[in-house]
Formats: C-alpha cells, structure tokens, sequence
C-alpha cells in the first residue's frame, strides 16, 4: 500500500533542507529541488540548455495565488484539470512578488521564470498533490523537470531513469509505473495568453476536445515527439 503523506513528507524535508528528490508524477517522473544549489546541480547533471526553464510544482491553491489570469482564463483551467482531471503544465503571468517566489534568489528567478509567466505542472496526481500542500505550508518552492538526461524522454519507471540522474537524489519515491506511460510524453505545456501549446504532450488530445467543445477554442500543436 501507498503511504503517499508520509513519503510527501520524507521527500519535502529533503527538498527542504536543500537536497533533490526523484518525485512519482501521473505525466512521470520528475527531478526536483528546492534550492538554488539543488536546481543548478539538476540542469548541470541533466546537461539541460541554458534556454530551458524549471517548471514549479503546483496545486489549485498555488496557481490560484500565484497565476494572474482573467476569469475566462480560470474557467480554461479549471474545465481541464477539476471538471475533467487532466494533468497540465500551464504558463501564465504570475506575481512575482509572491512569498512562495520571493524565496528564490536572481539566478534561480532567472532559470524558472520568463517575461513574467512561470510554468506550473497542475493535476499530476495523488502525491504531487499531497508535496504541494507541503510546499504551500511551508512556504517553500520546488522546482525542476522531468527525471532524464535533456533529450533523453521521459521515464515512466524509476528502473529506466539513467543512473547519473539517480545519483544525485537524496530521496527517491518508486512508485511503480506511471499512469500516462502510453503517451511516452510528459505534461502538454499550454501558454494561456496567447493560447499556444508549446508541447504537445499527455492528454493533448482530451485537453484540445475540451477547449473545443466548451469554449469554441481550437488547439494546434507542434508534432508529437518521436518515440
């Protein structure tokens, strides 16, 4: 049986004490930190482009205090991950001056954030969920990517992440088989201002029928990647 606030919690003081944690997400596995020194070891050991950016791990609570959206881009939302509990990595404009983002320091601001939008990994399951109300409580930010070397595809079992990527967690929470593996992809990442996906990856197809069905929006998309 899980024991997913216990391991929310072992995984969060880690986090919390600067360390980094291989974390069990719906959309995979991720590699997170909580700390500037532990996001700089991540992109260093992931070999990870300059260019790319740390997404924030993120419940409603979070999006709703962090995220600057209008009220028809809350409905969007709000019909993808609660009316339809779809996981989804959302850009938006974020205030900056939040506690939760005030904790980071320039070169990690710089790192996760762009033009003032932060990506923030919604819906991603039971344990993420739980580690959010953690990181909320404690007012303490986490941070990071998927569990790979860049360009290496997301891993669906912590048996297939690469050892140099398990070498530098302090904690690891196997929990077996992810639920979106068949996608072979992580979260689709949407830009909500200008309604651009910027990868197309799990649920791409739900997400798009909802925004088409409810709100008359159609979705394109780069291609998927290859597998």
């Amino acid at each position: 049986m899980l024991a997913i606030d216990a391991d929310a919690r072992r995984a969060f003081d880690a986090l919390a004490a600067g360390g980094i944690a291989i974390l069990p997400n719906d959309v995979g596995y991720s590699l997170i930190g909580g700390s500037t020194a532990a996001l700089k070891r991540i992109f260093e050991t992931k070999q990870r482009a300059s260019s790319k950016l740390n997404a924030m791990l993120g419940n409603l609570d979070i999006h709703r205090e962090i995220h600057r959206l209008t009220s028809d881009q809350r409905m969007i939302v709000e019909a993808i991950v609660v009316d339809h509990d779809l996981p989804l990595g959302l850009i938006a404009a974020a205030r900056l001056d939040h506690p939760l983002l005030r904790k980071l320091d320039p070169d990690a601001i710089a790192g996760s954030t762009r033009a003032g939008t932060v990506c923030m990994l919604l819906n991603a399951g039971r344990f993420h969920e739980a580690i959010c109300r953690l990181s909320l409580e404690a007012v303490h930010p986490l941070f990071g990517s998927s569990a790979n070397r860049s360009l290496g595809g997301t891993k669906f079992r912590v048996e297939d992440i690469e050892p140099e990527i398990k070498a530098i967690a302090d904690v690891i929470i196997d929990y077996g088989l992810r639920k979106y593996h068949l996608y072979k992809a992580s979260s689709t990442l949407l830009d909500i201002e200008t309604m651009t996906v910027v990868r197309r990856g799990s649920c791409f197809e739900l997400i798009a029928d909802v925004l088409q069905r409810y709100f008359r929006i159609e979705l394109t998309a780069p291609p998927a990647p290859a597998t």
